[in-house]
This record gives C-alpha cells, sequence and structure tokens, in this order.
C-alpha cells in the first residue's frame, strides 16, 4: 500500500495504547517516552494557557462560527495544469459545428502563447446524467454516476494565465508569495476538532509537489500553528515522526521534561514570539500523532468492498484511490480541511498533468483514469456514511483551456492553450444545491458571459458554509486588516441551499 505503517515504535504504541483500561497500563502508557508529552499536554492544556493566548491559539472549535454552518469539513481536489471545460463540463453543441473554422467575428485573440488555431469540437462525447439531466462527458464516466451530487460552476474566471500565479489566487486568493492559503485561514477561523491530528492536511500527488510547493498550503502571516501538514506516501507519511534508534522510556521522559521546562521559560521571556509557540505546539501534537498517525493510515480494517470503490489496489487508481480513502478517514478523526492534487511540476514544467497543449486527448485521458473512479467513489463513500451533508467536496484548477487549437493561426492542433476567461470547477454535499449548474460562458465556452464568478466569490462562498463571514475573518497585518478575499467577494446564494 502507499500509505505502509511505520514500524517498531508506531507498533508499539498502539499496543499498548489497545491496553488502556488497565490502571497499571495507563501509568506505563503516561510515562513512556515521548508519548508522555501529549499526556501532559492534554491535561495541562487549560491550566497553562492565558485567556489573551487561548484565543491567539485557535483551539475554540466551531462554536467561532458566524451563523449556523452547512459544512464542519473540506476536501480540496486541486487539479494542476488547466483541465479543458469544453471536454468535461461545459457542452456547447456549436462547437461541433464549428468544428476546423476560425473563430466566428474575432479578431486574433491574446492566448498565453500567442497564437490561436482553428476551433476545437470536444474530444469526448457529452451526455445528460442522472436525474438532474446536468450534461457531462465521457472522460469521467464514474463522476457521471454520481452527477446529481454535483453543483457545477460553469462560469468562474481568473486574473492570470500564468500557471503559478494562477494556482497561488485559487488557494489564497493572490498572486503573490506570502498570504495565507484557504486552509490555512478555515484553521484559523475555526480551530480544531482533535488534539491528535492536524487541522490541515495536505495529499500530493506521489509524483510531484504542485507548482509553487508549500506556498499552496503556507500559513502566510497567520499563526505558523495553521499551516497545512504534508502527508506523503511510503512508510513515513510525516518524516521523522518516530526516533531512528530505540531509546529507553526513562531517557525519553526526563529528556520531554526537560524539555517542557527550557521552553517554559524560554517563552516566559518571548511570548510575541509566533514562531517558538508554534514549534513548541508542533512537538506536542507530534507526540500524539504517534498514535494517531499509525491508526489513521492503516486500512486493514477497511473492507474489500470499499478498497474496491476507491479503485485502491489497481492501476492507475491506486495513488488517488488511496488518498481519498485517507481523506476520508482523517476527516473521520477530526481533520477540518485535506487539499488532495492530481497532477504536479513535473521537472519545472506541469505539462505531464492537465495542462495540455500538444494533445489534450491524451494527456486528459491519462490523467481523468487516475482520479475518476477514486474520487466518484469518495461522494459515494462520504453519502453512504452519513458524511456528505456536512462535508464540503471541492474540484477545482487554476484555469480552464481554449476551444480552439494551441496552434499556429489557421491551422489545427491536438492540444489547447490557458484560459483563464471562463471554465468550470464544482462542488459537492456541505449545503450546496446538487444536480445543478451554474453560470454561462458563450457559444464556443471561451468566456464567461453570465452570473462570473471569480476566486474571491468561490473563497467567500466556502467560508459561508462552514459559518464564517468572509468580512470578518480578518487578520491584522502590517497596517491593514487581511482577509482571504482581499477587498472583493461575494457570497453566491444560488450555489447554496440556505
Amino acid at each position: 500500500m502507499m500509505f505502509d505503517e511505520p514500524k517498531s515504535l508506531a507498533v508499539q504504541a498502539r499496543t499498548r495504547f489497545a491496553s488502556l483500561p488497565n490502571r497499571r497500563r495507563v501509568f506505563d502508557f503516561a510515562t513512556s517516552g515521548l508519548l508522555s508529552a501529549a499526556i501532559l499536554d492534554l491535561l495541562g492544556k487549560h491550566n497553562t494557557v492565558t485567556g489573551d493566548e487561548q484565543q491567539s491559539l485557535s483551539t475554540v472549535g466551531s462554536t467561532r462560527t458566524h451563523f449556523p454552518p452547512s459544512a464542519r469539513r473540506v476536501i480540496h481536489i486541486c487539479l494542476i495544469g488547466g483541465f479543458s471545460q469544453v471536454d468535461t463540463f461545459d457542452y456547447k453543441p456549436e462547437l461541433e459545428r464549428l468544428h476546423g473554422k476560425s473563430i466566428p467575428g474575432q479578431a486574433q485573440p491574446n492566448t498565453f502563447f500567442g497564437s490561436a488555431g482553428l476551433l476545437a469540437k470536444p474530444y469526448w462525447t457529452f451526455r445528460q446524467r442522472g436525474q438532474s439531466g446536468l450534461w457531462m462527458s465521457d472522460l469521467f464516466p464514474h463522476l457521471a454516476e454520481v452527477a446529481d451530487q454535483l453543483t457545477i460552476i460553469r462560469s468562474m474566471v481568473a486574473d492570470t494565465a500564468n500557471h503559478t500565479p494562477a494556482y497561488l489566487q485559487q488557494m489564497t486568493g493572490f498572486q503573490a508569495n506570502g498570504f495565507p492559503s484557504m486552509g490555512s485561514w478555515i484553521s484559523y477561523g475555526l480551530g480544531n476538532e482533535t488534539d491528535s491530528l492536524p487541522t490541515f492536511v495536505v495529499l500530493p500527488d506521489a509524483r510531484s509537489l504542485p507548482n509553487g510547493g508549500a506556498s499552496n498550503w503556507a500559513s502566510g502571516f497567520l499563526p505558523a500553528e495553521h499551516q497545512g501538514v504534508l502527508l506523503r506516501g511510503g512508510s513515513e507519511p510525516i518524516r521523522d515522526l518516530f526516533p531512528r534508534q530505540r531509546i529507553s522510556p526513562e531517557t525519553e521522559l526526563a529528556s520531554s521534561n526537560l524539555l517542557a521546562q527550557l521552553n517554559g521559560i524560554h517563552l516566559a521571556d518571548r511570548k510575541e514570539n509566533d514562531l517558538l509557540k508554534a514549534r513548541v505546539q508542533a512537538f506536542e501534537l507530534a507526540a500524539r500523532m504517534q498514535i494517531s498517525i499509525p491508526e489513521s493510515v492503516d486500512f486493514r480494517n477497511e473492507t474489500q468492498q470499499t478498497l474496491g470503490l476507491y479503485g485502491i489496489g489497481a492501476e492507475p487508481t491506486n495513488d488517488c484511490g488511496q488518498r481519498c480513502l485517507l481523506a476520508r478517514r482523517l476527516l473521520e478523526r477530526g481533520v477540518r480541511y485535506v487539499q488532495l492534487f492530481s497532477g504536479g511540476c513535473f521537472g519545472g514544467s506541469p505539462r505531464h498533468g492537465w495542462d495540455s497543449h500538444e494533445d489534450c486527448f491524451k494527456d486528459h485521458e491519462r490523467e481523468a483514469a487516475m482520479i475518476d473512479k477514486p474520487i466518484a467513489g469518495l461522494l459515494s463513500d462520504l453519502q453512504q456514511r452519513g458524511m456528505l451533508d456536512d462535508t464540503l467536496v471541492l474540484f477545482t484548477t487554476e484555469f480552464g483551456r481554449t476551444p480552439f487549437a494551441n496552434a499556429p493561426a489557421g491551422t489545427m492542433g491536438l492540444g489547447r492553450d490557458h484560459n483563464p476567461e471562463g471554465f468550470s470547477v464544482w462542488m459537492a454535499g456541505g449545503g450546496t444545491r446538487s444536480g445543478t449548474a451554474y453560470g454561462e460562458t458563450d457559444e464556443i465556452g471561451w468566456k464567461s458571459v453570465e452570473n462570473k464568478v471569480t476566486w474571491p466569490d468561490l473563497h467567500a462562498t466556502v467560508l459561508h458554509l462552514l459559518g464564517l463571514n468572509h468580512k470578518s475573518l480578518t487578520f491584522y497585518h502590517n497596517g491593514i486588516q487581511r482577509r482571504l478575499t482581499n477587498v472583493h467577494g461575494n457570497v453566491v446564494q444560488q450555489l447554496i441551499t440556505k
């Protein structure tokens, strides 16, 4: 499996934890190495944190919402490179009629690569799906089976056609580095639901990290505790969580106690040092994760039916399937926000992800085969477990692709250029209007012409579903009350049920 259970200390810790009803073992557990730090932290937490500090630590939980939420948690599926809306969720019959012709009534468009070829019809057949009749192409046959769960936005717009700044805008609301990601804002606004796992977890594609790397899940100027925690594949989802060699319980307990004392002394004179506080909290969380992480990534209690639903154990769905199942397990255990990536920045370029300049059919076919079944399985699994009602699932990309070929003017090609003028994303669960589509692009699927939705609009809507007013969720930084939506954004009421 991709997420193999860490051995030695992890197995010992879990075995010891399973035996806690025995009083003698409770005291043995509480004094065994680094794990004692977790117990000491949990027992002393409310006695050692002042009222002011407690407010800044964002541990108050869902009681901090501005109004009753529809969703408690989020899975954000991020496609890297820009998938084509006219080949997936935005059916344009006019493209069939105009295939191989120039753009009607248009001058040479200003494209990312400086030229525009002839119009190209969809590479996959569109059909109406489910009882809702939503138009979706055959590229995602498994997602098509759960079309009635989707809320498709067909009128997204972005401010740039350049991958990295566009990706950062999708994640943070800004095109530059240094701003908190949406997951960090949600962590800051709502706090954690569990003391044993991070509030915000990141699951990258096994092949590569996304454009911009950790900037996509950074806490920016927010307290450092709100940064996303990266979980990789292999036997160590979190690097260096366990020591490389066995340490006696007595030695580790003494070290933990000494470290706690030194941290207390150090913090006493540095109460405003956010990075120091976050580092201390990170070590306390790491102690608790020595139990929670091995248990979370262990799929042995999952049924074969569930594993098959996600495509685990088969190629090419195994990687995404394991990450989708892990996302569900993390949410069940109190994680608020899981960010899951499809594609990456391969050798300095995302061209092997969804960035289909040369051959859209080949590239999209390959990438869709990896994620279609796992994501559809995730939606079905959440629904049958009663989790979809309060779990918001997002499926986004930094921009779309043009309806015309990425080729010299007047010629036909198989690829499509970047298109920030109009593209599609979807939402599911968490109080969204399922089985509906919102907004329109023009007759060829190039530019949004009705009910445009910007990233600030989408961010405001996500926060609203979580019970947060995007204008009130602020943080004072460099003389400005900063917020995720900057000075923009409106909640798109037509996307939500209340």
